[in-house]
């Protein structure tokens, strides 16, 4: 086996255990409570130790919200997907729905996630900050997508801002709605409010 190789099995390994650590951890937590757990009791859950535990997860909070991290570069990389001569809004509305999809895949476990987070203000200061850590990435997508006769880097950062504040109140009235209201209809209303508008002119 080749260096590329073991270190692919590696990482795959790797990943599935840490897949496996968040899962226990949730399951902790909804049953126990975020504020009511401890990493010890997290890693005697898990059947590992405090410091394996803490090589996977530096935090409570990261090991509830470890798939948070990769959406940002997922929605990215829908973004750079979308046709060229498409506008910006309607892109970033499209490639939300890497996101959207989790939601519809496992949505029982989607609106558990969001009720454990909008009722921990520890969770809820972690998502921020690691939903921050999306618009810089979103928006050098987007900055890829316009010409360069129309160089922009506020531009870019204020549209991905704005779409995940978008992306957000959805998430947050779709919980509020015990997940009946339709998720995509929400971003859709929620886009639609900050949309461009064409200003008449009267003759």
């Amino acid at each position: 086996m080749n260096g590329a190789a073991r270190t692919s099995t590696r990482d795959i390994a790797r990943a599935a255990v840490r897949a496996e650590l968040a899962q226990v951890a949730f399951e902790l937590f909804r049953r126990e409570g975020f504020e009511n757990v401890t990493v010890n009791d997290l890693a005697a859950a898990a059947g590992v130790s405090r410091s394996t535990f803490l090589r996977y997860f530096g935090t409570k909070e990261d090991a509830v919200l470890d798939a948070v991290d990769a959406q940002g570069g997922r929605i990215a990389d829908a973004l750079r997907a979308r046709p060229a001569g498409e506008d910006d809004w309607t892109a970033l509305r499209h490639a939300l729905g890497t996101v959207v999809e989790h939601h519809r895949q496992d949505p029982a476990g989607a609106l558990t996630l969001s009720r454990l987070i909008m009722k921990t203000p520890a969770l809820c200061t972690r998502s921020m900050e690691k939903q921050n850590g999306w618009r810089p990435v979103i928006a050098e997508a987007l900055a890829e997508r316009a010409a360069p006769a129309r160089p922009s880097a506020l531009g870019p950062l204020v549209r991905a801002a704005a779409a995940v504040d978008c992306l957000n109140i959805a998430v947050n009235h779709w919980t509020a709605s015990d997940g009946t209201l339709d998720l995509d209809d929400l971003i859709d209303e929620a886009f639609a409010a900050l949309a461009p508008r064409q200003v008449r002119t009267t003759g």
